[in-house]
C-alpha cells in the first residue's frame, strides 16, 4: 500500500506549493502577537489621582500646572518606604468654606483629614487612551485589569479544545476559517463594547477562536509537508509570532485609542478568509474519512504546482494513521514513566505561559518608555527559534530545554536585584531571561510530541498545553497583584518557577536520535525501543545487495 508520506517523496516534501501555504499561513502568527500581549498597550495605566472638581475648575482660571492641583488635592503616603503622593486618597476638604484662590497653591493641607477618591480620576497619559482611563479601573477596581487577560485565557482553553476537536470532525480548512471569521466579529465587538461587563464576554469569544485558528494552521501546515521539515516549519511559524511582537509597539505609538488598535489587529482576521481559495484540505485528513478522490486530487495539484511527476500507483493511497485506538486521561498517568512525563511538561507548559506572559506586561508598569523596551524586548525573541534548530540536532533536546529555563529564572532573580541607577544592565539582563523563556516556550511543544507514543500523542499534548492556558489565566493576577506589594516580587516568583521546571526537565529522557515510541512499553521500556529500532536497521541491511553494502561502508570509512 501507498502512503502519503511515500506519494510526498515525489510530489515534494517542501516545493513550491507548500512554501506558498507556509508563507500564508505564517501570517496567522502576527496579528495573536496583539491579541495575546495588546494588553501592553491597551490596558495601560498611566499615573492618576483623585479628581476634586474645584480644584480642577481653579486649574483652567489660573493656569495651575498639574502638579499644584495635585498637590492641593492628594495627600502624600508612604510607598516602599518612600513618600509618594496617594493615587486613591483625597483631601476632604471644603473648598467653600476654606476659600480656592489663585494663590493657594502654597497652602500646607498636610493634617487635614483624608479620603477615598469620589469624583472620579486625572489622568497623565499624554493623549494615550486606554480602557483603564475610559472605565476607571484603578484603585479597588485594579483588579478587573487582570480579568481582561484571564478571559482571554478562558477562552484560549476552551477554544483549543472545541476546535481541536472540530479540526479532526470537520477538516483543518474549515475549522480554520470559521476560526478566522469569529476572530473577525470577536475582534470588532470588543473594538465597541459598551461597558466593561461586555467587553469581558466579547474578550473570551475571541480568545475562543484566536488559538485555535492558530493550531489549525499549525497542523495544516505541518501534514503538508515531509517529515523530516516538520520541526523546521513549526519553529519558524511560532517565529513569527515574535515578528507581530515587533510591529505591535509601532502600531501602537501611531493608534493611541485602545479601541481603534483592536480594530486594527481584528481586521487581518477577515482578510484571513480569502485562504479559502488559496489553501487546501489536509489530504491526510481526507484519508483518514475515507475521502480518497479528494485526497488525491489535492496531491496531484500539489505535485503539479512543484513540477514534480507521481509515478507510483496514487490510487492505492491509504492513511498511514489508520490504525486507531481509545485514548483516555488514564493512559498518560496509568505507568510510572508516562506519569512522570505527563507532570513535568504540564508544569512546563505552566511555567512558560506565566513567565512569558508576565515579562511581557511587565513592560507596561515600568517607568521606562514602554515602546522601546517592548521593541527591545520582541528583538531578543528572533535569535531563540535559531538558537533551537542550531542546538537540539548537535547537543539533544533536554539541554538546551534545562539551560532555556534556568536562564530565564536566573535573569529574573539578578534583574529583580539591580538598582534603578543601571538600567541599561537591567534592561540586558531581562532581555536574557526573556531569550531564555522564549526558547523554553518554543521547545515544550516539539519535546511533548517525542515523549508520548504515536496513538496517544495528540491527544497527550493537548492536555499537556491545556495548563499554558492556565498560566495564562493566573499571569496578569500575579503580575500586577504583587507588583502593588514590591514592584520586582514578580520577577522572584517567575525565577523560582523557571529554575524548577528547568531543574524537572533534566529528569526527562533525551530524544535527539531516538526513534518516536508507538507504545506505551516504547516509554517505559525504552531500550527494548532502540533494540527494535536496530534490529529493524539491520533487517533493512540484509535485505540490501552485497555491493550497496559495500559500498556504502566504504564511503563510510572516506
Amino acid at each position: 500500500m501507498t502512503t502519503f508520506d511515500d506519494i510526498l517523496e515525489e510530489a515534494g516534501k517542501f516545493g513550491r506549493c507548500q512554501k506558498r501555504i507556509f508563507a500564508l499561513l505564517c501570517m496567522v502568527s502576527m496579528p495573536w502577537a496583539g491579541v495575546y500581549v495588546g494588553i501592553v498597550f491597551q490596558g495601560f495605566t498611566p499615573d492618576h489621582w483623585c479628581r476634586d472638581p474645584e480644584v480642577v475648575e481653579r486649574r483652567r482660571e489660573c493656569s495651575w500646572s498639574l502638579a499644584d492641583s495635585r498637590r492641593l488635592t492628594v495627600p502624600l503616603v508612604n510607598s516602599s518606604g518612600v513618600p509618594q503622593q496617594s493615587t486613591c486618597e483625597q483631601y476632604e476638604v471644603d473648598w467653600n468654606r476654606t476659600g480656592l484662590t489663585c494663590d493657594s497653591q502654597e497652602l500646607d493641607l498636610s493634617g487635614t483629614p483624608t479620603a477615598g477618591c469620589k469624583n472620579g480620576w486625572e489622568y497623565d497619559y499624554e493623549g494615550r487612551q486606554s480602557f483603564v482611563t475610559e472605565f476607571d479601573l484603578v484603585c479597588s477596581d485594579a483588579w478587573l485589569v487582570d480579568m481582561y487577560q484571564a478571559t482571554l485565557n478562558v477562552g484560549f482553553l476552551v477554544g483549543s479544545i472545541a476546535i481541536g476537536y472540530l479540526a479532526d470532525r470537520f477538516g483543518r480548512k474549515m475549522s480554520f476559517l470559521m476560526s478566522n471569521l469569529l476572530n473577525g466579529i470577536a475582534g470588532i465587538l470588543v473594538a465597541v463594547a459598551p461597558n466593561y461587563v461586555s467587553l469581558l464576554v466579547f474578550r473570551t469569544l475571541y480568545g475562543f477562536g484566536v488559538k485555535g485558528g492558530w493550531v489549525a494552521g499549525y497542523v495544516l501546515i505541518t501534514e503538508l509537508v515531509g517529515v523530516e521539515y516538520r520541526r523546521t516549519v513549526g519553529v519558524l511559524y511560532q517565529m513569527f509570532f515574535s515578528v507581530g511582537i515587533l510591529i505591535l509597539p509601532l502600531l501602537a505609538y501611531y493608534i493611541t485609542d485602545w479601541r481603534w488598535l483592536q480594530v486594527v489587529i481584528s481586521v487581518p482576521y477577515i482578510i484571513f478568509l480569502s485562504y479559502y481559495w488559496f489553501i487546501p484540505e489536509s489530504p491526510r485528513w481526507l484519508l483518514s474519512q475515507n475521502q480518497k478522490s479528494k485526497a488525491v486530487k489535492i496531491t496531484e495539484d500539489m505535485a503539479k504546482e512543484n513540477k514534480m511527476t507521481l509515478s507510483k500507483n496514487i490510487e492505492a493511497l491509504t492513511d498511514d494513521n489508520a490504525d486507531s485506538h481509545t485514548v483516555s486521561f488514564m493512559d498518560l498517568i496509568r505507568t510510572p514513566k508516562m506519569r512522570k512525563h505527563t507532570f513535568i511538561l504540564s508544569y512546563n507548559w505552566f511555567t512558560s505561559a506565566v513567565v512569558y506572559q508576565g515579562l511581557i506586561m511587565r513592560l507596561g508598569i515600568l517607568e521606562g518608555n514602554v515602546y522601546i523596551d517592548f521593541l527591545i524586548s520582541g528583538l531578543v525573541e528572533f535569535p531563540a527559534a535559531f538558537l533551537i534548530l542550531f542546538t537540539i540536532e548537535r547537543i539533544g533536546r533536554r539541554l538546551p530545554f534545562a539551560t532555556a529555563n534556568i536562564v530565564a529564572g536566573a535573569a529574573c532573580f539578578i534583574t529583580a536585584f539591580i538598582p534603578d541607577s543601571m538600567l541599561w544592565f537591567k534592561t540586558l539582563v531581562a532581555c536574557i531571561g526573556r531569550l531564555g523563556i522564549t526558547m523554553a516556550f518554543e521547545m515544550v511543544v516539539f519535546v511533548n510530541t517525542e515523549l508520548y507514543p504515536t496513538f496517544v500523542r495528540n491527544f497527550g499534548v493537548s492536555v499537556c498545553s491545556t495548563l499554558c492556558d492556565v498560566g495564562g489565566i493566573v499571569a496578569p493576577f500575579l503580575l500586577y497583584r504583587l507588583a502593588v506589594i514590591w514592584l520586582e516580587l514578580p520577577l522572584i516568583i517567575f525565577g523560582s518557577l523557571a529554575f524548577v521546571a528547568g531543574g524537572l526537565v533534566l529528569l526527562l529522557p533525551e530524544t535527539r536520535g531516538v526513534p518516536l515510541p508507538d507504545t506505551i512499553d516504547d516509554i517505559e521500556f525504552p531500550d527494548r525501543c532502540k533494540e527494535k529500532a536496530a534490529m529493524k536497521n539491520q533487517q533493512l541491511t540484509n535485505l540490501l545487495p552485497q555491493s550497496d553494502v559495500s559500498t556504502n561502508k566504504e564511503t563510510a570509512v572516506v
